[in-house]
């Protein structure tokens, strides 16, 4: 499975990464994500560990991510240690060209990785599922990011 989205927000750069790479953040925009919970002291740092806890079918499964590279405002790479499946995530931004002036960032989301036990044929669905949720969950920080923006 490798999965991408992108979009573009009407914010600049420095605001779109700052939210969208903070763990803390993802509470806000993950739709799945109920919580975090840090090991060690909290703060994006390429080493740095965080479990991201969500529900599923009722059942509460911690997603333990490091920190594999952080290229502040451009680039956030997370890989799973601990979860359901090994799953890698990452994250990018890029300068858009302004409108009236205004600053506009692109973002994609990826998340590739192989669910234990998973076929061919579901991989399709899971795949279509995915994106469609990595969609909303992009449209959820748009709404975020518009708390910010808006003077």
């Amino acid at each position: 499975m490798d999965v991408t989205v992108a979009t573009v927000f009407e914010a600049p750069r420095a605001l779109v990464a700052e939210i969208a790479g903070d763990p803390e953040q993802a509470v806000r925009w993950f739709s799945n994500v109920r919580s975090v919970r840090w090991h060690g002291a909290p703060g994006v740092a390429e080493g740095a560990v965080v479990d991201l806890v969500t529900k599923f079918l009722g059942r509460e499964l911690a997603y333990t991510y490091r920190v594999v590279e952080r290229v502040p405002e451009q680039r956030l790479v997370m890989r799973t240690e601990q979860g359901p499946h090994p799953l890698e995530t990452t994250l990018s931004w890029w300068d858009e060209e302004p409108v009236d002036a205004s600053p506009r960032t692109g973002m994609s989301l990826r998340n590739t990785g192989r669910p234990r036990g998973m076929t061919t044929l579901a991989s399709g669905a899971v795949t279509l599922g995915m994106k469609r949720a990595m969609r909303r969950d992009l449209e959820r920080l748009r709404l975020v990011l518009r708390e910010h923006t808006v003077s």
